[in-house]
C-alpha cells in the first residue's frame, strides 16, 4: 500500500475549505489550486491577472517546497482562467516561472473561481 503524507505549510496561504495543500503519495506531490492569496493576511495579492499569475505560482512555489520538491520538478498542471482572453497574459508570466523543460499543461476557461479569482492553478511534482 502506498502511503500518503499531507503538506502543510504558512508561507503559503490556509486552505479554504476541507482539503489540503497539497498531498504526496508514490514520489508525487499533488498540489491543491492556488489562488493569489497572500499567505499572512488571507487577502488577494494583486488586482491585474499578471499579479495573481505571479502570486499563484510564487504560492505553489512554497507548497512545493515544503513538500520536498520545488516548481524545477514539476510535471503537470491545469490552468484555470476567469477569461481565455487573459490566457497569452497568463502565458508571459508562467513562462517567467517554467523558461526551461516547462511541463505539461491543460488551460481551462471556467465560469467563476474561488473568492472570483482570475486565475488558479494546481500541479503535480515529483518529489526530491
Amino acid at each position: 500500500m502506498i502511503e500518503r503524507s499531507i503538506v502543510s505549510t504558512p508561507r503559503a496561504p490556509a486552505a479554504i475549505g476541507p482539503y489540503s495543500q497539497a498531498v504526496t503519495a508514490g514520489g508525487f506531490v499533488f498540489c491543491s489550486g492556488q489562488v493569489a492569496l497572500d499567505p499572512t493576511t488571507q487577502t488577494f495579492a494583486g488586482g491585474t491577472v499578471e499579479e495573481q499569475t505571479r502570486r499563484v505560482l510564487e504560492n505553489l512555489g512554497q507548497v512545493l517546497e515544503a513538500a520536498g520538491s520545488g516548481l524545477e520538478r514539476v510535471v503537470k498542471t491545469t490552468v484555470f482562467v476567469a477569461d481565455m482572453n487573459d490566457f497569452t497574459k497568463v502565458n508571459e508570466v508562467y513562462a517567467g516561472f517554467f523558461d526551461t523543460a516547462p511541463p505539461a499543461r491543460a488551460t481551462v476557461e471556467v465560469a467563476r473561481l474561488p473568492k472570483d479569482a482570475l486565475v488558479e492553478i494546481d500541479c503535480i511534482a515529483l518529489v526530491r
